[in-house]
């Protein structure tokens, strides 16, 4: 029999536990938000009934459409009932939004993981990590080709998830590049709490030397506070002068939703309209 979309309530749709994607309130967000207003929902949520309740489901596929429908005040939204047990779930849930242009390093990191996870759950259940000729396979191998991307950098990705979430922010808003933020996501979490507040204080942030270092000090067992001050007061060849301004002055003049990137983008392009005003102003005279 042909499965075909049922309109749930609201109310009996919840998010799947443990969704690495962040559903965000942005322009995409509040066009979406409109289209459902004005169209309803064209595309049906896909969702499995949750275990030990009756009537209820959890959402596999269509987290930013549910958002939006719940914004928008609908009471309920069409779903085609699909029944997936949580591995097979989890499975499609990261399938489905791999695709997407902009995916956040700390989304992929999660993303693989709970793949990950999953697929080796099955694996001891079935012939699933094996490939067509028989040779065994490690489930970081399977999700890199099926994501393009080297069993390494799948376990990369998946080391990010060992980092506070403060620091894993910054990796977000790339304050912090990939490859040093790996090095840094072996040092322990008191560690790490220990950069934040010197990378806060010093205002920067360490080089791929600089951690690989401080990885080193960590795993040694040597990592000390005095040590942390004196690699990250080292002057890096590329450091510059800046002009620093404390994110609270700021913060009221930007959507809550901004990052503290996307505020210094705006500001330089407001000050790149300011200099071309000055020189209207000046060719007028």
């Amino acid at each position: 029999m042909k499965n075909t979309p049922k309109n749930i309530a609201i109310e009996k749709l919840f998010p799947f536990e443990g969704h690495p994607f962040k559903v965000q309130d942005n322009e995409e967000m509040n066009a979406l938000i409109e289209s459902i207003q004005e169209y309803g929902i064209l595309s049906p949520l896909i969702v499995r009934p949750k275990e030990n309740t009756e009537d209820k489901y959890e959402i596999v596929s269509g987290h930013r459409r549910f958002r939006a429908a719940v914004k928008a005040g609908i009471k309920e939204v069409p779903a085609l009932i699909v029944p997936l047990d949580r591995d097979a779930a989890a499975i499609a849930v990261v399938d489905s939004n791999l695709h997407r242009e902009h995916i956040l390093p700390s989304e992929k990191a999660f993303a693989y993981k709970l793949k990950m996870e999953a697929l080796s759950r099955q694996g001891k259940r079935s012939d699933l990590t094996f490939d067509q000729v028989g040779r065994k396979l490690e489930t970081a191998e399977i999700i890199g080709q099926q994501a393009d991307e080297s069993k390494n950098q799948v376990r990369r990705y998946i080391r990010l998830t060992n980092l506070i979430p403060p620091i894993l922010d910054m990796v977000d808003e790339k304050r912090i590049a990939f490859t040093p933020a790996v090095e840094l996501s072996y040092l322990l979490p008191e560690e790490q709490r220990m950069l934040l507040s010197e990378m806060e204080y010093s205002d920067c942030t360490p080089s791929l030397s600089q951690a690989q270092r401080l990885k080193a000090l960590s795993i040694q067992g040597l990592f000390t506070k005095e040590q942390l001050s004196a690699i990250m007061s080292e002057e890096k060849a590329n450091q510059k002068e800046r002009v620093k301004i404390p994110v609270e002055r700021i913060r009221k003049y930007f959507p809550k939703n901004y990052t503290t990137t996307q505020m210094e983008e705006t500001i330089v392009k407001l000050c790149e309209a300011y200099h071309r005003k000055r020189l209207r102003d000046r060719d007028a005279r």
